[in-house]
């Protein structure tokens, strides 16, 4: 995992952790929602990395098509 993905994990998870603490109703929902955004930015920063790496396994295959195409041209 990328470390954006990791950051925004660990955030998510220490807003939890703050919440289930929390005396205060405020608090509790504060950290609640930071979670819950915390949560949405690490859920978005791993497709964009999945994303990325599909990406990059197409290119290489249609490359390494491109040069055997190269290679043994049809005629």
């Amino acid at each position: 995992m990328s470390q954006t993905f990791d950051f925004y994990d660990a955030r998510a998870r220490e807003a939890a952790a703050e919440a289930k603490e929390a005396t205060l109703e405020n608090v509790r929902a504060r950290n609640l929602r930071a979670e819950k955004t915390w949560r949405a930015l690490a859920d978005q920063a791993q497709r964009v990395m999945m994303d990325r790496a599909k990406a990059e396994h197409d290119r290489a295959v249609r490359r390494q098509a491109e040069e055997a195409n190269k290679a043994n041209p049809v005629t």
